[in-house]
């Protein structure tokens, strides 16, 4: 059963959340090994996309934003893309486009940033937008400060809220065939507030960056959390081995608090808005060339077969249709 465990530091401008994500992430892995066009990931590749499902999880249980909050790796690897959405009732579907063969023994580095052009981006798409209003995204590359490839993900959203929310954050991931879980450690901004929307922060917050004792003295025992007790240790265990000396106040979910879980968004109608997008000519010649058109989501493998009167019903007008323009639906 998945959850959530969010904790302060009495008296300290510290916050942290613990998150273990089962139902959904063995579901994301058994729909994927069962698509038999693609069969399932690497090993390399779920370690990966199971941190992210772990760290976009911790990120929208941090800021509890209304509306979808995605997480994408993209590059020039043979890991072309990796993308993660979390709604925010921690709804959670993700991905990833495998390209060529990935190594045993590949990491962040090899998989998606060859030749040192991979990028990160978070988009956070409210749910009720106002007139105007786009989606906020920030973007980080795959390299430090010195252009050093960056070899984990933990490392990358660390390297993301220092630079986009100047934020410091200790971010601990890890994943298995059954488990991702992951250990987000935050420092509270000084004044004002900051968030992945892009809020303003203080100057007297951007002085503070890497210089508070307090988070300083627990950043480094939450970094000495090892992967394999994450994947293996209660949230308990883990926050009474690492913070025993602290005074930590944990907030324990409510019965029918959100939980992550496994949902896609797909639909036949969303579908045939795609096929309306590539225009009757395209949409008549894979007609012609295959009989029919169908596409499967890459998120949750649903096939969605389309054949010669179902898409010339997409391009008919509704004045042309009547009361037959509803079949699409």
């Amino acid at each position: 059963m998945s959850d959530i465990h969010s904790f302060m530091f009495e008296g300290l401008p510290v916050r942290g959340i613990l998150v273990r994500v089962t139902d959904a992430w063995q579901e994301i892995l058994r729909r994927r090994a069962s698509n038999s066009e693609h069969g399932p990931y690497p090993a390399p590749v779920a370690q990966m996309l199971g941190e992210m499902v772990a760290a976009g999880a911790l990120m929208q249980a941090n800021i509890k934003f209304d509306g979808a909050l995605t997480l994408q790796i993209m590059g020039d690897g043979p890991v072309k893309l990796a993308v993660v959405e979390v709604q925010s009732d921690l709804a959670i579907r993700a991905t990833a486009t495998v390209m060529a063969a990935v190594a045993p023994d590949a990491q962040l580095d090899a998989m998606v940033n060859a030749h040192n052009e991979g990028r990160c981006a978070i988009t956070l798409d409210p749910q009720t937008k106002f007139p105007g209003q786009q989606p906020y995204q920030g973007v980080v590359p795959l390299f430090d400060d010195a252009r050093r490839p960056i070899r984990r993900i933990s490392e990358v959203l660390e390297h993301y809220m220092l630079q986009s929310e100047q934020l410091d954050t200790t971010l601990v991931l890890a994943a298995n065939e059954t488990l991702a879980a992951g250990l987000l450690i935050q420092r509270l901004p000084i004044q004002g507030t900051a968030n992945l929307a892009g809020s303003l922060v203080s100057r007297e917050n951007e002085d503070e960056i890497g210089l508070n004792e307090h988070y300083q003295r627990i950043a480094i025992l939450a970094s000495s959390l090892k992967q394999d007790e994450l994947l293996s240790l209660d949230a308990s265990t883990i926050l009474r081995r690492l913070f025993w000396e602290e005074n930590l106040v944990v907030f324990e979910p409510a019965p029918h608090a959100r939980q992550p879980h496994f949902v896609c968004r797909c639909s036949r109608e969303r579908v045939g808005r795609m096929i309306q997008g590539l225009g009757q000519e395209e949409a008549q010649s894979i007609l012609a060339e295959r009989g029919n058109i169908e596409v499967a989501c890459e998120f949750c493998g649903v096939q969605y077969p389309f054949d010669a009167i179902d898409t010339a019903q997409l391009f008919v007008s509704p004045t042309q249709s009547g009361s037959g323009s509803q079949s699409a639906h």
